[in-house]
C-alpha cells in the first residue's frame, strides 16, 4: 500500500538532503576560495619580503665595502709607516756595523802600537 503521508516525508527529506548538501558544497567552495586567496596573500607576502631582504642585503654589503675601502686607506697609511720605520732601522743597522768596523780597525790599530814599543 502506497501511503501518502509516506511519500510526502521522503520527499521532504529528500529535500532536506538536498539543501544539506548544496550548502556543504557552498560551504566547501567559499572554504577552497579562502584557501586560494590565503595562498595569494602569502606568495605576494614572501615576495616582497624577499625583495626587502635582497634590498637589506645589498645595503650591508655596500656598507661593508666602504668600510673595507677605509680599513684599506688606514692600513695603506700604517703600512707606509712600517716601511719607512724598517728603512730607518736598516740605516741604523747598517751605521752601526760600519761604527763596529771602525772600532774594530782602531782596536787592531792601537794593539799594534801597543806591541811595537
Amino acid at each position: 500500500m502506497f501511503s501518502f503521508k509516506r511519500m510526502y516525508t521522503s520527499i521532504c527529506c529528500s529535500s532536506i538532503i538536498e539543501d544539506i548538501s548544496r550548502r556543504a558544497q557552498k560551504m566547501v567552495e567559499k572554504i577552497n576560495h579562502s584557501r586560494t586567496s590565503d595562498q595569494k596573500v602569502m606568495d605576494s607576502f614572501e615576495e616582497k619580503l624577499l625583495e626587502k631582504v635582497r634590498e637589506m642585503c645589498q645595503q650591508m654589503k655596500g656598507h661593508m665595502y666602504t668600510v673595507y675601502e677605509e680599513n684599506s686607506d688606514e692600513m695603506q697609511v700604517k703600512l707606509q709607516e712600517l716601511s719607512e720605520v724598517l728603512e730607518s732601522c736598516t740605516k741604523l743597522n747598517n751605521e752601526l756595523l760600519e761604527a763596529n768596523r771602525a772600532l774594530a780597525c782602531l782596536r787592531e790599530g792601537l794593539a799594534i802600537t801597543q806591541k811595537e814599543p
